[in-house]
């Protein structure tokens, strides 16, 4: 007789009887803790349920049927499977409350830091990764939509200048382009001040659209840099996808977890760990797959990349927002990771970041 197998996590949950619910957290919940198979023998003894192994075990049987649990090798206890991790996460899983002590210090350590983004960016993913023993992951904000506050430019060298974009909420881009005439300190000074004078205060995306009628009025101008900011807003004012930075801290604490004790699968991992835009790619996945909100986060179960392909990861993600930029926090860990913690972790601090001088907020 073929097996029904239910995919979505409410078809899964509606089909279950409270104490096959019951069994399945708690399947889950030994084997976070413990990192292996987890019998109907231990079950009965590290919860005290009051019922026989028997019949643990035929709900166990159950469960594996259904697609929920599965099992290493013939004599061995149950392990959640994809599925029934993402039953767990959707339906059964208790919420975790950060601790006083862990709050007052994600604050104390953070709140001098929010004049800086790029050091918040830094300090941010450390203190994550130090408190959940998993690999903390800051992505910085897409700056498409940063209002600009200011532009600089900075002589490199007779052929060459360096454009400095400063965007309201602390960041900065810079590019390089070439020049083909030489200019003069007060050259520059002047065609600075012009070009702020007409693009502060709009989104890069707005001068990049409208960078054209904006100096159509400006003719002849003897330098050619109007000119060459024109022909160039797009390279100037869009900044591609993987020109975001990603901060990650925390690599020893993954690599020491037991699903990558083998040769095999360490070397996959760091192989991933060092393929930056891989993870660059599975935050944003993340983000638009759950389409989620502010303070909220996104759980992805067995993520899977180019480098990555045994589905032993999992991401937990939220996003912050700097001023009118989104950017995005996380954790990466084994699917065996503490969900519930990693959670009240990844929105907690998500929190904070997006507050600036405001701890007051944070709960």
């Amino acid at each position: 007789m073929a097996k029904t197998i239910y995919t979505t996590p409410s078809q899964i949950i509606s089909k279950l009887s409270l104490r096959q619910r019951s069994v399945l957290r708690l399947v889950v919940k030994g084997h976070i803790e413990s990192a292996g198979p987890v019998g109907s023998n231990w079950l009965k003894k590290k919860y005290n349920l009051g019922m026989s192994s028997a019949t643990i075990r035929n709900d166990m049987n159950e469960l594996e049927s259904m697609g929920l649990l599965g099992h290493p090798f013939t004599s061995a206890g149950r392990i959640p499977t994809k599925l029934g991790y993402q039953a767990f996460v959707t339906e059964l899983m208790e919420a975790a409350v950060i601790s006083v002590d862990e709050r007052e210090l994600m604050q104390r350590e953070l709140l001098s830091a929010m004049q800086d983004t790029q050091l918040l960016i830094r300090e941010s993913s450390k203190l994550l990764s130090r408190l959940s023993h998993l690999l903390g992951v800051v992505l910085s904000p897409q700056m498409n939509n940063g209002v600009l506050q200011r532009l600089e430019i900075v002589h490199i060298s007779a052929e060459m200048l360096m454009f400095v974009i400063s965007v309201q909420g602390g960041f900065i881009r810079t590019i390089l382009l070439q020049v083909s005439t030489e200019l003069k300190r007060s050259q520059l000074d002047d065609l600075v001040a012009l070009l702020n004078e007409r693009l502060a205060g709009l989104t890069l995306d707005e001068i990049r659209r409208t960078c054209v009628p904006r100096f159509q009025d400006i003719t002849g101008e003897e330098t050619g840099l109007i000119q060459l900011i024109v022909d160039r807003s797009t390279d100037l004012f869009t900044e591609a996808p993987e020109a975001r930075v990603i901060q990650l801290e925390g690599a020893s604490y993954i690599l020491s977890q037991p699903e990558f004790s083998e040769s095999a699968q360490m070397r996959e991992l760091i192989e991933f760990l060092d393929d930056g835009s891989s993870i660059v790619r599975l935050i944003e996945r993340s983000s638009d797959l759950e389409r989620v909100n502010f303070g909220h986060a996104s759980i992805r179960i067995g993520v899977e990349s180019e480098y990555h392909s045994s589905g032993k990861l999992s991401i937990v993600s939220a996003p912050f927002i700097r001023s009118n930029l989104q950017g995005m926090v996380g954790l990466i860990g084994p699917t065996r990771m503490n969900y519930a913690r990693a959670v009240a972790l990844v929105e907690g601090m998500a929190t904070l970041m997006s507050v600036p001088g405001s701890p007051k907020h944070f709960a």
